[in-house]
């Protein structure tokens, strides 16, 4: 069915049905559920929308708006308005220490790896601190974009001691995977988690518009032994993470 049959007023619009902008959104909003209307795919300008349906420009403005806000639009500058993709929300627990491998592997789900850095640099003054390094010691930096199902989930930048890792190429899926194998998998870790908004480069790895929302975690994991083993800075989609914390009352 082409766009234009479904937006056609005598499959929807109804004297009595309430305002227009309700119904034209009700209609698109239906179309999107039932997958008339497919996600990603492009809605025509509103210009056009008004000429089909016979709506003035600012009821079909309205209208839309009411979509976006509830999310199953979305507006690219440049591009357009376009059917919000479908997001399977994650929920990640808080008490246990797994890796991002784990946890989607655990959910059926695909892992895919896009890699922005690997290799061993001069540590900046933060991971100096973080990872207690000494005046001459190098880091192993593991940088990338984790996908599941074929959907960007999450930006990952960890360093490490090279003294831990000291090949980082080794790390193909799983970096605890690696650790674990040398004896170096971390115990314990202390988290930070912070609301951010996605722009910029972080924004388009993800492929969130600039402005949405987002996560920023920050994990010092430890050996057996205390000492740390890992200091990673992550930033999550604000849209498809739920990070859920088991609580118990003291006494």
């Amino acid at each position: 069915m082409i766009i234009d049959q479904m937006l056609a007023p005598s499959r929807w619009l109804r004297p009595n049905g309430g305002p227009r902008y309700l119904q034209l959104r009700r209609h698109i909003e239906a179309a999107i559920q039932d997958g008339t209307l497919a996600p990603n795919s492009p809605l025509p300008a509103e210009r056009e929308i008004a000429a089909i349906t016979g709506l003035s420009s600012v009821t079909v403005r309205k209208a839309v708006e009411t979509l976006v806000d509830d999310g199953l639009i979305v507006q690219r500058r440049g591009s357009g308005s376009f059917v919000a993709a479908k997001v399977q929300r994650v929920e990640q627990s808080l008490s246990r220490l797994t890796s991002f491998t784990e946890d989607m592997a655990r959910r059926g789900m695909v892992v895919e790896s896009k890699w922005l850095e690997r290799g061993l640099f001069m540590p900046s003054p933060q991971e100096v601190v973080a990872l207690g390094l000494r005046g001459g010691d190098s880091v192993a930096r593991i940088a990338r974009l984790r996908c599941a199902n074929g959907l960007p989930m999450a930006i990952e930048r960890a360093a490490l001691s090279a003294e831990l890792l000291p090949n980082p190429l080794l790390v193909d899926s799983s970096l605890y995977a690696v650790l674990e194998r040398d004896g170096n998998r971390p115990v314990r870790a202390i988290q930070r988690i912070s609301a951010t908004n996605l722009t910029g480069n972080n924004a388009a790895l993800l492929g969130v518009e600039p402005g949405e929302a987002g996560l920023r975690i920050e994990r010092t994991s430890y050996l057996p032994s205390g000492r740390v083993v890992e200091f990673t800075q992550s930033i999550y989609r604000g849209d498809a993470y739920d990070f859920v914390a088991e609580l118990q009352i003291s006494g």
